[in-house]
């Protein structure tokens, strides 16, 4: 049982951790929702399609830099720490946040803004490879016996945080701003507030206490260690890789591409597809620590099974419900939806992540397998939905590339054993 003191200790360490997954999100969900608008700041084009394809490539391409960030840095927290490592990453990500805020745009300076984008895009990528790992890793370790879901769990809703308040930003801009304004220039406004909250972040970071857990590891890995037990525990990884399709695709499925998806393909007021975002986030915040609370109590595995089913049997059926009317409120109804999907799914998905990987490279495979999964379908969901919408004509094929996130993690489920009870607090994992 906790003392006050104890109680309030562990609360901010909770808070000053996850604040920092605030300003990755934040960046990332403007971009989605003002996609259009940047696309055609950076990559003019006479045909929209190309322009927003282009962006999405380039946004899709700061993902690709994620593993090489979860191997280098994820070797560096578990050398130095989570407080060291947490730090870095929040610097890395201050200076991509900066840099495309303050990008001209190609009509100031030629193919230079593109590539000046990209490189804060691969940039971010890299910081943010490891920040959810380090985090939720963090999280794991100072969790109370018994508790790790839920306090795993408010790495994901600090996230919805940021989608509350970047959709709710639009929505107050939508109003005080014409259409033409936001295009031409109005869409930096949010990246330069999120640059005005960097300080304040850090601030909070720098006085996190590192975690018993790594403490009391006699020895840690060197980098030539961590590579040699990242390569023996490669089916571990494979296998996270898998469970965390599904988390990632739902999520910016129905947070950075609903506001592209709301306007341009079902043809709805930019306005209105921003307020589903607003609510969709609230959603999230709720459900995420519903669903890890209740894994603490019935099981991760069991979750995980009944969700990836879930997926499989309810996307198509929602999604052509939605087309086949278009409408506010049906858009809001699939979004709240995949939400409660989403949250109960990743809220029990974390913790099994965490428990599975071994202790002396806990976070660098936890952030491989979930940069990966985050690389290959999270980050691209937005251009492949835009893809396969143009191809075959369907507004509803998004759920095809949700349905496939879901069946390679119902496999994955049945193929990972069931985690120690407690590993973290016995000091054992599978593999060590």
């Amino acid at each position: 049982m906790l003392t006050p003191a104890e109680r309030r200790e562990k609360i901010g360490g909770v808070f000053r951790v996850a604040s920092g997954n605030f300003l990755e999100q934040y960046d990332f969900f403007v971009s989605g929702f003002y996609a259009t608008a940047i696309a055609k700041t950076f990559f003019p084009s006479d045909d929209k399609f190309i322009s927003l394809m282009l962006f999405f490539a380039t946004y899709g391409a700061g993902f690709l830099m994620r593993p090489v960030g979860a191997l280098v840095l994820g070797s560096y927290v578990d050398r130095k720490g989570r407080r060291a490592g947490l730090l870095l990453t929040l610097g890395l990500m201050a200076l991509g946040t900066l840099s495309i805020t303050i990008v001209p745009g190609y009509a100031t300076i030629g193919v230079a803004a593109p590539l000046l984008v990209l490189v804060g895009r691969l940039l971010q990528g890299f910081s943010a490879g490891v920040e959810l790992g380090a985090v939720s890793i963090y999280l794991s370790e100072i969790a109370t016996p018994g508790n790790k879901g839920f306090y795993c769990a408010w790495q994901s809703a600090s996230q919805q945080v940021a989608v509350i308040f970047s959709g709710s930003l639009g929505v107050v801009l939508s109003l005080m701003l014409p259409a033409e304004t936001m295009t031409a220039w109005g869409w930096r406004i949010p990246m330069a507030i999120g640059c005005l909250i960097i300080p304040l972040i850090y601030i909070l970071r720098r006085s996190l206490k590192e975690t018993e857990a790594f403490q009391a590891q006699k020895t840690h890995p060197t980098a030539r260690e961590v590579l040699i037990l990242v390569g023996q525990n490669w089916g571990v990884i494979l296998r996270g890789v898998m469970l965390s399709t599904l988390t990632t695709t739902c999520f910016y499925l129905i947070t950075v591409y609903t506001a592209t998806y709301g306007k341009e393909v079902l043809h709805l007021e930019a306005r209105d597809a921003l307020i589903v975002a607003v609510c969709v986030g609230l959603s999230n915040f709720c459900w995420l620590p519903i669903g890890g609370a209740l894994s603490d109590r019935i099981g991760r595995r069991p979750l995980l099974f009944g969700l990836s089913i879930l997926t499989i049997a309810t996307a198509f059926p929602t999604l052509e419900w939605l087309v086949s009317a278009p409408s506010f409120e049906r858009l809001l109804a699939v979004d709240l939806w995949l939400s409660f999907i989403f949250g109960v799914y990743n809220g029990a998905m974390i913790p099994f992540l965490a428990e599975i990987m071994p202790a002396r490279v806990r976070t660098v495979g936890f952030s491989l397998a979930f940069s990966f999964a985050t690389a290959i379908f999270g980050g691209f969901t937005p251009l492949v939905s835009t893809f396969l919408i143009q191809e075959t004509g369907n507004r509803a094929m998004p759920a095809a590339w949700l349905s496939l996130s879901a069946v390679l993690a119902l496999i994955a489920a049945f193929l990972s054993p069931r985690p120690l009870s407690d590993p973290v607090a016995r000091g054992t994992a599978l593999g060590d």
